[in-house]
Order: C-alpha cells, then structure tokens, then sequence
C-alpha cells in the first residue's frame, strides 16, 4: 500500500510508452480515423463488451466468497468485489502481479478474517485460477490449431513460454495446499536466516507465532482438500472470469463491423494473447499482451485496422477495468479507516 503511487506513477510511464509503441505500428494510423471508427462502432456490442469487462472482476470476487463460505466466513457481494478489485489493480502496476494477493489480503484481514484462512483461500483461488487459464488455451488449440501459426516466431515463443510457466505455477501452489509442510519449511528456512544475518529480533517469539499460523494453515489445507464441490465452483467462477476477458475482444471486433464467421478465430487469437501475456514480469502484461494482439489481428485484417481494434479492446478490458478496480480500491481504503477510526 505505501508504494502504491511509486507503482502507479511506473505503470502509468509503461501505459504511455505502450500506447507510443501501438500507434506506430501503422505508418498509416491516424487519430481521426481512430475516433471515427469509435463513433461507428454498434452500442450494443460496446456495451456487450463493457458488462463483460466487468465480470473479470465480479467473478473473482465470486470466487474468493465462495471458498470463505466454505470456512464459515459470509460476507457479502460487495466485500467479494472489493477483494477482487484489489487483487486486479495491483497486479496489474506491480511486477509479476506480486501485489495483487497482498493487497487482497489486505482487505479480507482487516474484515476480520484470520491470515492462515486468507492464505489458503487466495492460494486455492490461484490455483484454479490458473487451472482455468490452461483449459480456455487447450480449448483454444482444440477448436482453431492453425492460429497459434499465424502469429511470427516471437509471438509463437512468447505463448509457449506462457504456457510453460502457468503449468509450472499450477504445479507449485498444488503442492503448497498439497504438502502444508512445503510453506512451513519455506517460512522456518527464512526465520532461521533471518536470525543469522541479525535482521529478526525475538526469533522464538515469532517462531511460535508461526508456527501456530502454520498449524490452522494445516487444518484450512485439510479442508480446502476435502471440499471437492468447492474447487469446482471456484474453477468455474474462474473459468467465466477468463472467459469474461477473453470475449471482450470479441465484442468488439463485432461492434466495429467484423465478420461474424471469424468471431471463433478472434475468441481463440485472444486465448493465446492472454496466456502469452504470462511470459514476461512486466506489470499488466503491457508491451506483449499489445505485441501478441496486433499481431495476432493482422491475419484478419489491414495493419491500421488491428492497431484500432486492439486500442479499443485493450482500453476496455483492461485500462477501463484498472479504473474501476482502482476506485474501489480508494473507496474501500476510506471505509477501511473510518471503521478503525470508530473500534
């Protein structure tokens, strides 16, 4: 939270350079031909393209209410998008998104929920949320495999090497909620370190302390592996979040005119954006995501074209999706205070 300006003022940098980078793709681009197209563009299929934007974040926020239900903890829609906006907005300025569980974090323990049922819970919900990140790219191979060769060499190797490091996360969080023991040691490893390079005061203290974290992170662990029902919720919910974010894409390759027999190859084009956009630790995937998605357009159309159509679906789904995210974020940070101001 305290370097937040610090990110944001960084991504907003990236976001102009990126932008700088889109627009001069085309030697032909040209910012009146870009406002004519918004202003030809069908409002139904904007607005289409808008609701599903939001459903990025209502379907995390369902998600994570969903495993604390589980746990006992209800709280409300409200609370669940808020979690989710969280999470959303500062992954998107930090890099590698290492600040997206922290932030959400952030907000479930000051709602009064202890930090080993928020660990496992963000952790169960990373899991299926990569788990359903691999299935719409599967999915993506299974109906349009020609795609995946339209794009160059480096486009091709950007997405490859996202799908390389999903399964590799995939695998490490599995083994996390798994094996309890795996985070416990991770955690003892560091505490001893820390004790040696002088930098951890009170080391048996804290020992214990996290030790006990540990124990109800055992027993959570146990309980999220045993609600078989649950995971699958919770991978749907992902699954309609990504599927959310994916169609936006396609919305608005229809509101613009496009054809709708390529809207599956638009969908699936997008699909292999999304996982590409995983191969780099750049915050919000920005340079690739716009690289991969340009690229990807020009197989279906003219190079000014695709430097339109991606401004305009990157802008919706995610520099619009940021506002929002951002806030909420500032409003639930104000409602956060009073409350601790009025206990």
């Amino acid at each position: 939270m305290k370097n937040a300006k610090k990110w944001g003022l960084l991504f907003l940098a990236l976001a102009i350079l990126t932008v700088w980078a889109v627009i001069s793709q085309s030697k032909s681009f040209s910012v009146s031909q870009f406002v004519r197209t918004l202003r030809g563009a069908s409002a139904g299929w904007t607005a289409a393209a808008a609701v599903s934007m939001l459903g990025f974040i209502v379907f995390e926020g369902m998600a994570i209410l969903c495993i604390l239900r589980d746990f006992g903890y209800v709280r409300s829609f409200r609370s669940g998008f808020l979690y989710s906006a969280a999470d959303i907005y500062f992954s998107a300025i930090t890099p590698s998104a290492t600040g997206g569980q922290p932030a959400s974090a952030y907000f479930m323990m000051r709602s009064g929920i202890p930090g080993a049922v928020v660990t496992i819970t963000l952790m169960a919900n990373i899991v299926m949320y990569t788990v359903a990140l691999l299935t719409v790219g599967i999915a993506g191979f299974a109906i349009r495999p020609e795609i995946f060769l339209q794009f160059h060499l480096p486009g091709r190797i950007l997405i490859a090497v996202g799908y390389l490091i999903l399964c590799g996360l995939t695998i490490v969080f599995c083994l996390m909620i798994a094996r309890p023991a795996i985070p416990e040691r991770i955690c003892d490893f560091f505490l001893r370190l820390g004790k040696k390079l002088h930098l951890v005061r009170h080391w048996e203290e804290k020992r214990n302390r996290m030790q006990r974290v540990m124990a109800e992170y055992r027993r959570c662990a146990g309980i999220m592996i045993g609600s078989r029902r649950v995971f699958l919720k919770v991978y749907l919910f992902n699954l309609l979040q990504r599927l959310s974010q994916i169609t936006v894409t396609l919305f608005v390759w229809l509101a613009v005119g496009g054809s709708v027999s390529l809207a599956p190859d638009i969908w699936v084009t997008q699909s292999f954006v999304t996982i590409g956009t995983y191969s780099a630790p750049i915050p919000g995937g920005m340079g690739v995501a716009d690289y991969l998605l340009i690229d990807g357009f020009r197989a279906f159309c003219d190079e000014t074209t695709a430097v339109n159509l991606e401004l305009i679906s990157r802008s919706i789904s995610f520099y619009v999706c940021l506002m929002i995210s951002a806030a909420t974020v500032f409003v639930g940070m104000i409602f956060t205070a009073r409350k601790r101001k009025t206990r």
